[in-house]
Parts: structure tokens; sequence; C-alpha cells
């Protein structure tokens, strides 16, 4: 037995037995949605075959999502500031996040992992267990997927998960009158990376809660099958290209208007406090490119009441921050004036 952290790492086929099996554990996952359909992993990881399989029973919507992390372009884990189990665990999370904004349950993870050469064992062990713990957060599992080298760690996953055929929450149905919610304040991730290319120590206390954003990041899977179990609640996204850049997307999907209200965002002290050392407009934060991955969500006046209440007894946030209107564009609402919307959305190049 190949002992981990010894001088030579293991192959390829080597660390699938040594490390991957093992790390994984034994798989069990069987899922019930609402209307009685079923889910459960019959192959996982464990089972070294060419494929995961699930044997699915009754009226389901798979849906299914991809990202990346590129690795020379991951500036806080190029700096230091995260380890290998955190970008193993920001690969899980940023790719479920797109299965919890479609309302779906998330069941597994298909991830990528590409290595230079030389990396121990023990860093790559590190790597795997992020992916596996979280995926195992929001109750799916890494069932499979590839490893191979690379000139530097770069990861790659695809997530999948069902929901009822009614429960299926797109961006293409914001409807005029609707109200605008969010389950939590935005701008954290951002911050972070802002100070940190401003030269700050992110990895300092004060700055804890916005590090955070990027080390464990946390779907909002409760909230996707609450807003799935309501007819009132008609459209959704994730907020990984920043609140801006999620408004902007649902009103150009569903060609409709949006306009924020100021006095009603949610903004987190310590963001405030990173607008204050950054010199900067907190709402330029707010709405920036942050990776926070919350939900924003569209909701029918005489559904939000409910909406609200069930997220509150779930022990969740919801923030009514704004609302659907006739004509096409985003807008932000500062007392009697209506202005654009500031920050800048991420870009991908």
């Amino acid at each position: 037995m190949h002992a981990v952290g010894s001088s030579t790492p293991l192959d390829e086929p080597s660390k699938i037995a040594e490390i991957i099996v093992p790390t994984m554990g034994a798989e069990a996952l069987s899922t019930v949605l609402t209307n009685g359909a079923t889910a459960e992993l019959l192959l996982g990881a464990g089972a070294q075959d060419d494929c995961a399989a699930f044997r699915l029973e009754g009226s389901h919507v798979l849906v299914t999502g991809s990202d990346y992390v590129r690795g020379p372009k991951f500036s806080l884990y190029e700096k230091g500031f995260l380890t290998n189990y955190d970008i193993g665990w920001y690969l899980a999370g940023a790719n479920i996040s797109d299965v919890a904004a479609m309302g779906a349950i998330p069941l597994g993870l298909l991830s990528v992992v590409r290595y230079p050469k030389d990396l121990p064992d023990s860093d790559f062990t590190e790597l795997m267990e992020g992916i596996r713990d979280g995926a195992r957060a929001v109750g799916a599992l890494n069932v499979g997927g590839d490893i191979g080298s690379a000139e530097r760690i770069i990861l790659s996953a695809s997530a999948f998960g069902v929901v009822e055929p009614a429960g299926l929450l797109t961006r293409t149905g914001a409807r005029e009158g609707q109200l605008l919610c969010v389950t939590g304040p935005t701008g954290l991730a951002g911050s972070a990376m802002k100070l940190a290319n401003n030269g700050e120590d992110v990895a300092r206390d004060e700055y804890s809660a916005l590090l955070g954003k990027w080390r464990r990041v946390s779907p909002r899977v409760a909230h996707g099958r609450i807003f799935a179990g309501n007819p009132g609640v008609t459209s959704c996204i994730d907020t990984s290209d920043g609140l801006k850049g999620a408004v902007e997307a649902l009103a150009h999907a569903s060609e409709v208007s949006i306009v924020v209200e100021e006095g009603r965002l949610p903004i987190a002290d310590s963001v405030r406090r990173a607008a204050d050392r950054l010199s900067c407009d907190v709402l330029d934060l707010v709405f920036g490119d942050s990776v926070d991955f919350e939900l924003v969500a569209t909701v029918d006046p005489a559904a939000v009441d409910a909406v609200s209440e069930q997220c509150g007894a779930a022990g969740l946030d919801l923030d009514v921050i704004g609302r659907v209107e006739a004509g096409q564009g985003v807008g932000l609402r500062r007392g009697a004036v209506t202005t654009d919307v500031p920050g800048a959305s991420w870009r991908h190049t």
C-alpha cells in the first residue's frame, strides 16, 4: 500500500483505488419528490464503472449544469487565502447552486480534476475531500468523473438534480406586477476579492465573513425547494455573476423591466466596512461581480407572504427588494428617482 504523503505521487489508477474510493466511502442516496417520484443511486464513484447510474421512477425533470475553476485566474487560491480543500468545496457548491436555482433537489456531482504530476498525494486527497464534503453538505454525492495531469490545478464539474415538472424554475417566468426577492445579502465574495487585490490580508478575522463566501459555498437548496413548491414563484436565478448580473439576466430573459429599491436591499455590515476600506460606494459592491450564490426570484404579490413565512419557519432569510414592471431593462429606485444600477456584472472572457 502506497502511503499518502510519500515523495512519489501515485499514478492515476492508483489514485482512484487508494485515494478516491476510500475518500468517498460507502455511498447510498435515495430521494423522493413531493409527487412521489423517486431517484436512487445504483452505481457511484466506489463502483469504478464507466458511469454513475441512478434509477428514476415517476415523473421528474432532470436538470444539469457545468462550471469550472481556472487555476491561474482563481486569484484567492493563488495568493494563498484558499486551501485545496476550500477550492474543492467551492467547485461542488458553485455547480450545485445552479441546480438549486432551478428548484431541484441535487443528486450528484461529476468532477474533473487536473493536477501537476508532482502534486503531493496529500494535496490531491485534500482536494477530493473538499469536493466530497461540499456535495454532502446539501445531500448530494460526488459520484464520479475523471482525473488527469495538467500544468496546474484545474477543476471542472457537472451537477445534476431532479424537480417536479410543475416546480421547474427558469429565468423566463418573470411577470409584470411581481415582487423581486433575494435570499440574502450580496457583495461579500466580491469584497474579499477586491480587498485582496488591493493588498489587504483577507485571512484576518475582520474579513472572515467575506472570505467564508469562497471557502464554504452554501447553495440555497432549501430556498429553491420552497420556491418550487409555490406556483406564485415563477422565475429564479443565482447570483454567481453578481446581483446586477442576475437581475439583468431575469429582465432580459423574461422581456420585462425590473426596478430594485435601494432602501430594501439587505447589506451586510462586513460589506459596508469593505466599502469604507476601498473608498467606494457600498452599492458598487452589493451589485457588483460577486459570487455569493444567493437566489433571486420573482413572486406574485398574493404569494409573497406565504413564501416568506415558509422561509422564516425554516430559519431562512428572504427580502423583497423590488418590482417587475412593464418595459425592458433594470433600474435602481433611490427615493423618487430611478437611476442606472451601479456596479459591474461578471463577464466571462
